[in-house]
């Protein structure tokens, strides 16, 4: 299968400061474009908030969108953007090491983390994103 997703880079531009990238391109001919609401750290069975620190909700919030993307036919190596709200931008280091664990592939998906006042149900982070679901 041909790839679909083109990592861009240029010197002219700053370096990530963290893992995604610059840019990314896809050629969406042979493919549909899925976009992912802002998913909180709920457990689907219970409906309620995680238990422990950002780590452990950043697990869940990752989970809860995996789940959503192989539902669609798509997975991890497939998302293209990210947008992380986070309660405390402290919190950001925390985030990023969970963060590469999950998202494995040499193209990060580009991305923008945003200090928030407040999340619903004062969770502490919500991630959305935009994936490719290949035909």
């Amino acid at each position: 299968m041909e790839n679909l997703i083109k990592k861009i880079e240029t010197q002219q531009a700053p370096q990530a400061i963290g893992p995604y990238s610059q840019a990314l391109s896809v050629n969406i001919t042979n493919s549909e474009l899925l976009f992912v609401s802002g998913q909180l750290p709920l457990d689907p069975i219970t409906g309620t908030l995680v238990e422990g620190g950002v780590e452990e909700a950043t697990r869940r919030v990752l989970d809860n969108i995996e789940a959503i993307l192989i539902a669609a036919n798509s997975s991890l190596s497939d998302v293209v953007r990210v947008e992380i709200f986070l309660k405390d931008i402290n919190d950001f280091q925390k985030v990023n090491e969970e963060y590469k664990r999950r998202f494995t592939n040499t193209n990060f998906p580009a991305r923008q983390t945003i200090q928030v006042a407040k999340l619903p149900l004062d969770a502490s982070i919500e991630i959305s994103c935009i994936a490719v679901v290949r035909k």
